[in-house]
């Protein structure tokens, strides 16, 4: 055992309460076999950005906003190429159909709830025309998505506004994310725990290109959860279908799949559907009433759509179809990472309708070493 090791493992026998606000890395729990990036973050693609706006006021507003910015110029004149995968269609993902055409995306990418999709599309398209060049632009197609957080959040107040939107973009940045009841996770509910903003990434190796992936997730889903491979709703006797037949583990979930490989809508597509992957090994069901989508984008600056050009051709070199086996282990990977994140930096919260008390991490630790030993 290295000394670093050894240092943590001590700190950790000897102070379990500190499990407080760690992320599974820091606790030694190792997913997949990939490294992840400096920051552990969908930040970790160049150029990339993320703000969060926090709505908390008196017992029942639970709720806000979370942005991604692909790159930081104008996103209208220099669209990203993108793709959208929809897993279980019970959402509201506004701005899909667009995507799904095109293959690109034109404005950055809003988290919030349910009810505030309308308000948080409208802000965007402020946001849009506000910049520089987009002045007498006649279409903006905003991306959107959400999920419900009824439960602790008095969602049909629709307390966001469009100023908050827009301070969540504003308050974009790159380095380290927040997570856990931040932004668009500040109300959500996850294996009947709190849920909320998590994100991880991988890096390949140099051999397979030395690109990073990204990804950033809201859950709000149900399911058996498992922590990379321990079946720990199943421990703690917490988990879809036990006690309870009518129980839904209904929710959804936004996954936000970013990457630096030179991929078009086509293989973006192909990537996204990964992701799913890496939800099912934390034992997500994606049930009736979950809305679970993927958007995965690339920033890689040679494949930047332009919103006009001189050229009536778009010529592009992208990654070969047998070189995109290793983004999608990260993908998976990532994904995985980033939802345990967002349960394991998750803190109780009481709200509207009551109490979601936090993953129980004290618990969860040592049901995962006695499976790991």
């Amino acid at each position: 055992m290295t000394s670093l090791k050894f240092l943590k493992f001590l700190v950790f026998a000897c102070f379990p309460l500190s499990l407080a606000g760690q992320r599974v890395s820091d606790l030694g729990i190792r997913v997949g076999v990939l490294s992840a990036g400096k920051h552990n973050a969908i930040t970790d693609v160049p150029g990339l950005k993320v703000g969060h706006k926090t709505l908390v006021e008196g017992e029942r507003v639970r709720t806000g906003v979370t942005a991604i910015l692909p790159h930081s110029g104008n996103l209208f004149q220099e669209k990203v190429p993108a793709a959208i995968y929809v897993a279980n269609g019970f959402g509201k993902l506004t701005g899909i159909s667009q995507v799904q055409e095109l293959g690109n995306l034109e404005t950055p990418i809003v988290l919030t709830n349910t009810m505030s999709v309308p308000v948080a599309a409208d802000a965007l398209i402020d946001y849009t025309l506000s910049q520089k060049g987009n002045e007498k632009v006649k279409s903006v197609n905003f991306l959107v998505g959400e999920t419900n957080d009824g439960y602790l959040n008095d969602i049909a107040t629709r307390t966001v506004t469009k100023a908050h939107v827009l301070e969540a973009l504003a308050a974009a940045k790159d380095g380290p994310v927040q997570e856990g009841n931040v932004g668009a996770g500040t109300g959500t509910v996850c294996f009947g725990w709190k849920g909320g903003i998590g994100t991880a990434s991988r890096v390949l190796p140099k051999k397979s290109g030395g690109y990073t992936v990204g990804v950033l997730v809201q859950s709000n889903y149900g399911g058996v959860l498992e922590v990379n491979g321990v079946p720990v709703g199943q421990e703690l006797g917490k988990h879809f279908l036990h006690d309870q037949l009518n129980d839904p583990a209904d929710g959804s979930c936004m996954m936000v799949v970013a990457t630096d490989a030179p991929l078009t809508s086509r293989n973006l597509e192909r990537l996204a559907k990964r992701a799913m992957l890496g939800l099912a090994k934390t034992g997500g069901i994606a049930s009736n009433g979950s809305g679970d989508y993927v958007i995965a984008f690339s920033t890689a600056t040679e494949l930047r759509v332009a919103h006009s050009s001189t050229s009536s051709r778009y010529e592009v070199a992208e990654l070969r179809n047998d070189d995109v086996s290793p983004l999608f282990l990260a993908v998976i990977e990532a994904t995985e990472e980033a939802l345990l994140n967002s349960l394991f930096k998750a803190e109780t919260v009481k709200g509207a309708s009551g109490t979601v008390e936090a993953l129980p991490k004290e618990k969860v630790m040592e049901i995962y070493r006695r499976y790991r030993k």
